[in-house]
């Protein structure tokens, strides 16, 4: 899996490409956004739009990221999941649980409201 982030207008972007199932990637990516918190950030938009496969692991870290930024009063928000990761949101009914956007700009826009 491979891993990009950015910071932009306060909020974290991540862009998630290839497979989101749990190798040491996903801990580089936990790590790497444990390191942005320390920024003061409330808000981060991942995009899944590059994910071709997520299994429960890989569902587990997207909850794990939930976690982190409610708890500080922020929020996570997904952007246009692929077909797998939507389905396996659906299947865990864990769809009603994230916010989905279909881009940046309108999880950007999502995310600036919630303040």
């Amino acid at each position: 899996m491979k891993t990009d982030s950015a910071i932009q207008d306060g909020i974290l972007f991540v862009r998630l490409s290839g497979d989101l199932i749990g190798s040491p990637d996903t801990q580089q990516l936990l790590q790497s956004v444990d390191q942005h918190l320390g920024e003061e950030l409330r808000n981060c938009a991942v995009d899944l739009s590059g994910i071709r496969y997520i299994n429960s692991t890989g569902i587990g870290v997207l909850v794990s990221l939930l976690t982190k930024f409610r708890s500080r009063g922020g929020e996570l928000m997904l952007i246009n999941p692929a077909d797998h990761p939507r389905k396996m949101l659906a299947l865990t009914k864990l769809n009603a649980i994230f916010s989905i956007a279909d881009d940046e700009q309108s999880a950007a826009q999502q995310l600036k409201a919630l303040n």
